[in-house]
């Protein structure tokens, strides 16, 4: 069913690579560049970094990867062609064991498999894997779309400031407990991760400075329901 859906917003939606925002940062602006759901390319001092690069997006503008960064196993994170492409000769992938069972020889090493809670330096960059997981939605009683300790969400940290790829996940007391993130990319793909007014609550919790709604497909109705239930913060929400 993820995978009928997914192909119906692929075919539904035309992809686009947006403008770079900036985040201003220790040895030169931070650049960002949503790609499309959850593929992200995060840019600092020449270094590349793409998180979930996959192949519905459009990366006709994207800059090949000094490192790159895969959530979970599911095929709007992992791709192992698109992979390839962006990737610069000899630039490690840091993944979940679990993506590095089911991709197997699909990518080459150099690779690094990170398990929730390590914190590990790759390519010249602090990563910390942190967990990411469903609390209680599933496709069945039972059973959750994404259960702890398969995916990881990540904090990478550029020029001084600490940057968080949330993944498919819930609002997990893991979330609610980071600080000092200087910009958090939050899901708000129902049925599988939060409503806008539960990642509200959790984005509350944690305080990042700025806030990108992602994982979903661009409904502005969600992204205002968003900013509304943060106005009033001192939280700036940026969108697709």
């Amino acid at each position: 069913m993820r995978m009928f859906l997914s192909l119906v917003f692929a075919t539904a939606l035309a992809a686009a690579t947006m403008t770079a925002d900036t985040v201003p940062a220790t040895g030169g602006d931070i650049e960002i560049t949503m790609i499309r759901h959850a593929s992200v390319q995060i840019e600092q001092a020449g270094k590349v970094i793409q998180v979930d690069p996959v192949g519905r997006g459009d990366y006709s503008n994207a800059k090949p990867a000094d490192l790159i960064l895969v959530t979970d196993i599911h095929d709007d994170n992992l791709d192992p062609d698109q992979i390839g492409k962006v990737r610069k000769p000899g630039a490690p992938v840091v993944m979940p064991a679990a993506v590095a069972t089911q991709a197997g020889s699909k990518i080459p090493a150099p690779t690094t498999a990170t398990a929730n809670g390590e914190t590990k330096t790759v390519a010249g960059v602090s990563i910390v894997a942190v967990p990411m997981y469903n609390v209680r939605r599933g496709p069945k009683p039972g059973e959750l779309y994404h259960p702890k300790g398969r995916g990881n969400g990540y904090i990478v940290t550029l020029g001084g400031k600490r940057i968080y790829f949330a993944g498919d996940t819930e609002c997990t007391p893991e979330m609610k407990a980071l600080k000092d993130i200087a910009v958090a990319f939050v899901p708000i793909n129902m049925p599988y991760t939060m409503t806008p007014a539960e990642a509200a609550d959790c984005i509350k919790a944690f305080q990042p400075k700025i806030v990108y709604p992602y994982r979903y497909e661009g409904q502005k109705g969600d992204e205002a329901f968003l900013k509304a239930a943060l106005r009033g913060t001192e939280i700036e929400v940026r969108g697709q």
